[in-house]
């Protein structure tokens, strides 16, 4: 196993294994220094502070970001040449999963550091990053990012507020409302996307206390009630002209550049919100007491604990991955060049797949988690009383948050196909790769399940669900080349394919780098949750692949396809009960995420 280059959708052209990533067990001292400041400043400042929050408290959560940026929480992005820290992404990563304990404060934070600060921080000038990302780095300007409105959710460019010079030419002047802006009964600065002469899409930096800027009343949400979400209104706002942010027209590379980070913090956000809720049902599911027992000792409950363990372990092996990725391209780069900034977002753009596979996936466990979670509590569960009935609520907006899943399943195949197109991703050798697997004459043999420390059974099944992929994207490419971005069904199903892939691959490589540190025996737990995690992945791989052809093809040819499925699918006979009783003892036995 070897370092490689960081390459966006490597995985799918990757044998099993071969790559080195990055993962959670490679944390330095200071990384793990700054999770712990981080977890204790939830756990100290936070958590007593729940109750008003979610009454609607904000001054309050006003209050706890500046505490939080006391001691650098919110200065973790900023450089230190505008009084930052300037960490690198992992770092930064490993504080936004240790302050998702709570949603409410994750929002806010994540609205302040993450969407409201980036954007001045990558297209900024000099003068706009000397005069606010100092203000920013201390909390004494709070941020928000104002790009949702109305009439436009998912297609953000049809946004219709306008900006237009004055005759003076020192003002842009904005009318328009946005909607669901986070942090907005508390912000200091705004960035605001506009269309500048009615056609150009354009963002702009606008302080709160500008004459024209105004907020609705709080929004009443399902969940996240904890944070501030108002509309924000401008009413022929004068904005100065040095306080356009990027260039005129060109709006859409900060919305969308902004989208990719907001991506790859969420899925690492819910990431430690799905821990923290494991944490709340198995401490629960000891002290429940039915039929004269714990809950905990029944076994549907911990199959329960197991699966969410397990997909836990899944996820935080597809986080850290990118997060390696980013670190080891940004740290490449020259800071002191021109064109610095256009490097970082071309870093950042390289791995927009991963970004929206992390959203998805995570998204959608944190959901699964959360509803076990409910489940294990029963009754209590649905009482507000409990922790988990705030918890069920709020994660269900995440699945909505940057760009719906819906919209990041159509998003993954098409920026595969345009990677494959410039020339930057090698598919068509992976494609004369699958053909020549089917041209031979006896299917592949797998590797028998014994436990061994290289993985051959783990490794054999990601490589066949890899073919399998593969196959299935080539066949919707060669009947829909000209409407493919149309074929909306088509490309969730081959989206939910590669999403269950990049899993496998990223789950197999951390435990065989688990078990190079720790050794084989060391590494049960890790272990069986791959076996399930690989199982469960490949499973549901082989039945997407079914449905696609099947509507790809009729007849014979469709014959033809199932043919060349049974031949690249691998069937694996997996101990899935025994397994999940490995990890669930685990489990139970820590009273938290084990891994």
């Amino acid at each position: 196993m070897s370092r490689q280059k960081p390459q966006g959708c490597a995985f799918l052209i990757r044998d099993a294994g071969e790559e080195a990533i990055f993962t959670p067990e490679q944390f330095t001292e200071d990384q793990r220094m700054f999770a712990q400041t981080a977890d204790e400043f939830i756990t100290r400042e936070v958590f007593p502070k729940i109750e008003e929050l979610e009454g609607g408290n904000f001054d309050e959560m006003v209050v706890l970001l500046k505490k939080a940026a006391d001691i650098g929480l919110l200065m973790m992005d900023i450089p230190e040449q505008y009084g930052g820290l300037g960490v690198d992404k992992t770092t930064s990563m490993i504080v936004t999963e240790k302050t998702s304990r709570y949603s409410g404060f994750s929002a806010s934070f994540g609205a302040h550091t993450g969407i409201g600060m980036l954007p001045l921080l990558y297209f900024g000038t000099q003068a706009q990053k000397e005069k606010y990302l100092p203000l920013l780095a201390t909390g004494e300007l709070l941020a928000a990012y104002a790009l949702t409105e109305p009439g436009s959710g998912s297609d953000a460019l049809a946004a219709k507020t306008t900006a237009v010079l004055s005759a003076d030419g020192q003002h842009y002047v904005l009318n328009g409302t946005k909607m669901w802006i986070t942090n907005a009964g508390f912000a200091d600065l705004y960035t605001v996307f506009a269309q500048v002469d009615g056609d150009k899409f354009t963002a702009f930096l606008v302080e709160a206390a500008l004459e024209g800027v105004s907020t609705g009343l709080e929004e009443k949400k399902m969940g996240l009630k904890g944070s501030s979400t108002r509309q924000v209104n401008l009413e022929n706002v004068h904005v100065p002209r040095e306080n356009l942010l990027g260039e005129i027209g060109k709006g859409h590379k900060i919305a969308f550049n902004i989208l990719n980070i907001g991506r790859f913090k969420l899925g690492v956000g819910v990431l430690g919100g799905g821990k923290h809720t494991l944490g709340v049902a198995v401490k629960y599911a000891k002290e429940r007491t039915q039929f004269g027992q714990p809950i905990a000792e029944f076994g549907a409950i911990r199959s329960k604990l197991a699966d969410m363990a397990t997909r836990l372990y899944t996820l935080e092996s597809m986080c850290y991955r990118v997060a390696g990725y980013m670190d080891d391209s940004l740290e490449t780069l020259d800071s002191a060049a021109d064109d610095y900034a256009e490097q970082v977002m071309a870093a950042i753009e390289e791995f927009a797949v991963e970004d929206s596979v992390m959203k998805v996936f995570g998204s959608e466990v944190l959901d699964f988690v959360a509803d076990e979670a409910v489940q294990i509590h029963g009754g209590y569960g649905f009482s507000a009383e409990y922790e988990v009935e705030r918890i069920y609520r709020d994660s269900r907006i995440n699945r909505i948050f940057e760009g719906t899943n819906e919209i990041n399943r159509m998003l993954i195949p098409g920026m595969i196909l345009k990677r494959t197109m410039k020339g930057q991703l090698n598919l068509f050798e992976m494609i004369q790769k699958v053909e020549a697997a089917l041209a031979e004459p006896e299917k592949p043999t797998p590797p028998g399940q014994e436990d061994a420390p290289g993985l051959a059974f783990e490794r054999f099944m990601t490589d066949q669900a890899k073919q399998l992929v593969v196959y299935c994207a080539n066949q919707a490419i060669q009947k829909h080349m000209a409407d493919l971005r149309e074929q909306q069904e088509i490309l969730i199903d081959l989206a939910d394919m590669i999403i269950q892939l990049y899993a496998m691959d990223s789950t197999v490589s951390r435990t065989l780098q688990i078990i190079e540190l720790r050794g084989f025996e060391a590494c049960k737990g890790q272990r069986a949750a791959t076996r399930v995690s690989l199982t469960t992945s490949s499973q549901a791989i082989r039945a997407l692949g079914e449905n696609l052809l099947a509507n790809l093809a009729s007849g014979d040819r469709l014959e033809a396809h199932l043919g060349a499925l049974a031949r690249l699918t691998f069937h694996p006979r997996v101990d899935v009960i025994g397994l999940r009783r490995t990890i669930a003892d685990i489990v139970v036995d820590r009273e938290r995420y084990p891994f």
